[in-house]
This record gives structure tokens, C-alpha cells and sequence, in this order.
């Protein structure tokens, strides 16, 4: 297995650096498990994407007429996120931004999704981003996680494993977890991807 390059470090600096190339979870497209979510009709209304690299997923969320916008931390992600939709003439919304500050949007969305940015916070910004979360998304609305398990093996380094207890503890006030369900991350170096759990958890 080519052993994926990755940031040395989780500041805005060390996610710069990481688009300076191509990130291997950068698969340039949206990821299975967001799209079989939105073909059920489970992304509802306006989208935010929380972590939205160079923006596969607000790009494809547009194109099936959602409202979409995204935010990242790495200011490189999303400057290359507003080119392809400018290059593919896609209406979508942009924001260097910290997830850990959504409130700072002053709006509030239907669906939120996140798709490998839970397993890069410490234990502390883990629920910080859960209030976050929820200054961000409108009562009754549904979050969409997905990030790598524990039973996707540690050898070849990465960002951290989650439990189900994780997410269920990060999520226990102000939340209901709808579901907890095995899924696969896809990634430049997985052939069949990456051990994952997909979590559907809706405000309260």
C-alpha cells in the first residue's frame, strides 16, 4: 500500500500544505455514501458541508438542486473549491472558515455533512464542534458524519479511529443519533476504501 501523504500537523497550515498536492481523501468526486444518502431523499433543504476541501460534495449537492455551501479551515482548499465550480459554471457558496465557529456564518442550515473532519478534533474541540454544529443547523435538521472506524486498521497511520461510543458521547445533549451504520471512506490509496461509519443525528 502507497503510504498517503497527510498533514504534519491540524492547523490552517498544515491543511495548506496538504492542497499544495492532492490529499488522499481529495478522490475528485463526492463520496458513494453522500450520494446513496441524497438519492433516498435523506439531504434535504439548504447544505453545508463542514470541512469541504476543494468541494466535491457542495458541487454535486448543487447540481441536484440543493442550496450548498461549504467551509474549510484551509484557505488553498477553497480557493481550488470556487475554480472547479466556476470551471463546471456550478452556483455554490465558499467561506475560508472554522468549523469550530459556524455561528459566525449567522445562517442556519437544513443538512449538515462532514466527511473526514470529526476524526482530526481532540477530545475537547469534539465538543466544541458539536455546538457548533448546532448554532449552524436548524432545529429538526440532520447531520451526516463520516469517518473512519476502528476497525480500519492503524498501520498505516492516518487520522485518529472513532467508536460508536464516540460519537454517541459527542452527541448525547441536544442530539438524537438516528443511526450508527458501517460504511466506506474512499480514499486515493484504499482500493476497496477505508472502514468507516456513516452517522445520521439530527438537532433537537
Amino acid at each position: 500500500m502507497t503510504q498517503p501523504t497527510r498533514p504534519k500537523d491540524t492547523t490552517q497550515s498544515g491543511f495548506n500544505e496538504s492542497y499544495s498536492g492532492t490529499p488522499p481523501w481529495d478522490i475528485g468526486r463526492a463520496q458513494k455514501e453522500f450520494i446513496r444518502l441524497d438519492e433516498k431523499g435523506e439531504i434535504t433543504g439548504s447544505v453545508l458541508d463542514a470541512g469541504c476541501g476543494t468541494g466535491e460534495h457542495v458541487i454535486y449537492f448543487a447540481t441536484r438542486g440543493h442550496e450548498a455551501w461549504g467551509v474549510d479551515f484551509a484557505a488553498a482548499a477553497i480557493e481550488k473549491a470556487k475554480e472547479k465550480a466556476m470551471r463546471r459554471e456550478i452556483k455554490a457558496v465558499f467561506r475560508a472558515a472554522n468549523a469550530l465557529k459556524l455561528s459566525d456564518l449567522n445562517r442556519k442550515f437544513d443538512t449538515i455533512i462532514d466527511c473526514g473532519l470529526f476524526h482530526v478534533f481532540s477530545d475537547k474541540d469534539r465538543q466544541v464542534y458539536s455546538k457548533s454544529l448546532a448554532s449552524a443547523l436548524k432545529t429538526g435538521g440532520n447531520f451526516f458524519m463520516l469517518c473512519f472506524s476502528e476497525n480500519e486498521p492503524a498501520e498505516w497511520g492516518g487520522p485518529r479511529r472513532v467508536t460508536q461510543k464516540e460519537i454517541r458521547d459527542t452527541f448525547s445533549a441536544g442530539w438524537t443519533v438516528n443511526y450508527i451504520r458501517d460504511a466506506v471512506f474512499e480514499t486515493n490509496f484504499h482500493p476497496q476504501g477505508g472502514k468507516a461509519w456513516l452517522a445520521s443525528i439530527t438537532k433537537i
